[in-house]
């Protein structure tokens, strides 16, 4: 069996192998193979088609199955006045007013709708009672920065000012976001206080996107392997951010990374794995955090690819990070 130490594992190219990175856990890495056909570990630009097929949302019907959810669309405008489109989601047995979630798709800023990834948000209307919005916001590299955070902060803004028709309590209103989703949610958190904006009672961010740098240490440690490498990444913030990558004119709002006054946030959850190359930014920025002396919760799971709860939910690191995201969700959600 080749392993990701092993000199053909990357890429299937024969170089020379990376043993100063993090090994996949075992029952992961068992997976990777499966995935990477749905999801290779290089993401160019001439697969972003293939990658918008293959990374869509199942049917609702399929999304939902036998759960006592139900579900509504709804239109708004977003940025510029542009129709929008809001999948609401909630218990059939709920009344009254609720705790509101917005969450914020993955797809590396470039693929997925708002039914993607999804399974995992479904949870908490099924267990906490929530109203979850799932939004549609318009994908890079047709819609560049500024549109997609723009089109998540007027969500916020839209759900926030028609809270009660949603059924929302304006107190404990959340964003949530995974991968590229994580870090427009995190932009959304800081422009909502520095716009004096909606007041949230917190941000869920699963394996953010944060920083289109690209410097860190675990940025480098994984090209060719697991999921989503050094090179995908590049590609998705050139979709974004075009010649601005990298340089000195990039917003805090589409790269929470670069953002030097952490104050005054609502908690923050943040997870990642030890093998891709988002852990270092979640890290760093879960620090950020404490150092302005703000709350954050980070969990760093030993051997973890990138977003391997959702490619690998049956195994035993999904469901422990499953059970520690529903714990904090429960506690920050809580009258």
């Amino acid at each position: 069996m080749i392993d990701e130490r092993s000199p053909g594992f990357i890429g299937g190219v024969d170089r020379p192998a990376r043993l100063d990175r993090p090994a996949f856990d075992p029952e992961l890495r068992a997976g990777l193979a499966i995935v990477g056909g749905m999801f290779p570990p290089t993401i160019t630009p001439d697969l972003i088609d293939f990658m918008r097929v293959s990374y869509a949302g199942p049917p609702l019907a399929t999304l939902i199955g036998g759960r006592p959810i139900r579900c509504e669309d709804r239109v708004f405008p977003g940025y510029e006045g542009y129709e929008l489109t809001a999948s609401i989601f909630r218990h059939e047995g709920a009344s009254g007013l609720r705790p509101g979630v917005l969450f914020v798709h993955s797809g590396g800023l470039m693929f997925g709708d708002r039914f993607s990834g999804l399974d995992r948000m479904l949870d908490f209307v099924e267990l906490l009672g929530i109203v979850l919005v799932s939004i549609e916001y318009r994908l890079a590299p047709e819609h560049r920065d500024p549109v997609p955070r723009e089109d998540v902060y007027g969500a916020l803004e839209w759900m926030a000012s028609h809270a009660e028709s949603l059924g929302v309590r304006l107190d404990h209103l959340l964003i949530a976001g995974a991968s590229a989703g994580g870090g427009l949610a995190a932009g959304a958190a800081l422009a909502a206080r520095d716009r004096g904006g909606p007041r949230l009672c917190g941000q869920l961010l699963d394996y953010p996107m944060l920083d289109d740098r690209g410097t860190t240490k675990s940025t480098h440690q994984f090209d060719g392997v697991g999921v989503w490498d050094r090179v995908s990444n590049e590609t998705g913030w050139s979709a974004l951010l075009g010649d601005a990558r990298g340089g000195p004119d990039v917003s805090p709002y589409a790269a929470p990374a670069r953002a030097t006054d952490l104050r005054d946030l609502p908690p923050a959850f943040l997870d990642v794995g030890s093998a891709e190359i988002f852990r270092d930014e979640a890290v760093a920025y879960a620090d950020a955090l404490w150092n302005a002396g703000r709350q954050a919760e980070l969990h760093v799971w030993p051997g973890g690819f990138h977003a391997f709860d959702i490619f690998a939910p049956h195994t035993a690191l999904s469901r422990s990070m499953i059970a520690t995201r529903n714990a904090w969700m429960s506690r920050i959600l809580a009258d």
